[in-house]
């Protein structure tokens, strides 16, 4: 069967009338991708064994420019399990989720990335969850280099147990958990929630589900689960070239635009301008996502007096000098900082004292 001809085959499921007699799958892992031929096949080896019945595969294709659908034709046709929806144009990752969830039929959605693994046995252990009446389970990841050699981080959420979140603890939640949510491929959350909550105020945000969970009113049944499920590939963000404008404007102004947490809570996640911390420019100018150019294009209306002028200096500071100080200061000063270490190492003013470093701590 040609790839066009397994698209037209299994899109057209979805929009079919359901059998009275079949139940419902319990969860559906949903999958938004784009331009990632390369690493999907890796992403659904590490589900297709561990699929059991009520569980489905969504996959919504942003009109990939690789060969994604050459390689979907081959999954398509080994698994039944999954259904792959080629959009004819991008509309970005926050509709492409939305979309996944849409076409899904589970009770509950895991908005999966398509680089990262699932770590065996994860299926199961989520679906053990989910019998536990909630509406909202985080799964915790490890963290590993690009090709997965090397582990940098063991656990994301330092928890030693699961943790339950109830109604009257939904500013503790946020507080320990918002930062890790960036990561979107950690949420499962029940289907009929989610499409009961805005979710177009979100799109563009990159950050769709952070906006979708910490809405008003909050989420009163959450579940962290402590062992980590997935191995994230770290490094391989599709938006790693923005990440200056999305980690210090997009990040704070989504986290500060929710209503139900205290100024306190929101600080304790993200500083409300964090384009105004001095060191934190330093750090992006080492890693080489701060430049004249993000200067000029975010910085230069805003800032004034003795700032303007450290804001600029450290823009004009030659990236190689940058990374120097800052690998010898985490590495000498802050060596539990891995992912910090880790982005130094892969930027473009990489040089032998970070990889000096990055082999000290093995990294």
């Amino acid at each position: 069967m040609s790839c066009s001809e397994c698209q037209r085959k299994l899109e057209s499921h979805p929009r079919q009338p359901t059998d009275k007699g079949a139940s419902a799958p319990r969860l559906s892992i949903c999958i938004a991708t784009y331009g990632r031929g390369t690493f999907i096949g890796e992403t659904l080896d590490s589900i297709l064994g561990q699929l059991a019945p009520g569980v489905e595969i969504i996959i919504v294709d942003g009109a990939s420019p690789d060969d994604t659908p050459e390689v979907m034709a081959r999954y398509l046709s080994r698994c039944s399990q999954i259904r792959y929806y080629r959009e004819q144009e991008n509309s970005g990752v926050d509709r492409d989720y939305d979309k996944a969830v849409g076409y899904a039929t589970g009770e509950f959605c895991w908005l999966m990335t398509d680089d990262d693994l699932l770590r065996p046995g994860a299926v199961a252990s989520v679906l053990g969850v989910l019998d536990h009446k909630i509406d909202l389970a985080i799964v915790n990841a490890e963290v590993r280099n690009a090709d997965f050699s090397k582990k940098v981080e063991p656990s994301l959420l330092k928890f030693s147990e699961n943790r339950v979140y109830g109604t009257p603890d939904h500013e503790r939640f946020f507080l320990e958990v918002a930062t890790y949510l960036s990561f979107i491929g950690c949420v499962v959350i029940r289907r009929t929630l989610w499409l009961d909550r805005d979710r177009s105020s979100y799109h563009g945000s990159l950050f769709l589900h952070v906006g979708v969970i910490f809405q008003h009113p909050p989420i009163d049944r959450v579940c962290v689960i402590a062992d980590p499920l997935i191995t994230i590939r770290y490094g391989n963000a599709m938006w790693t070239p923005r990440w200056f404008e999305i980690w210090l404007f997009k990040w704070p102004e989504l986290v500060w635009s929710f209503s139900d947490y205290s100024d306190r809570a929101k600080a304790a996640v993200c500083p409300r301008e964090p384009w105004k911390d001095i060191r934190r420019l330093f750090f992006y100018r080492a890693t080489g996502g701060y430049t004249p150019n993000e200067y000029r294009r975010f910085l230069s209306s805003k800032v004034g007096g003795v700032r303007r002028v450290l804001s600029f200096g450290i823009a004009m500071i030659p990236g190689v000098a940058a990374n120097i100080l800052g690998s010898l200061y985490f590495g000498l000063l802050k060596r539990e900082a891995r992912l910090s270490i880790h982005n130094l190492l892969h930027g473009p003013h990489a040089n032998p004292v970070t990889h000096w470093v990055a082999r000290l701590l093995d990294i």
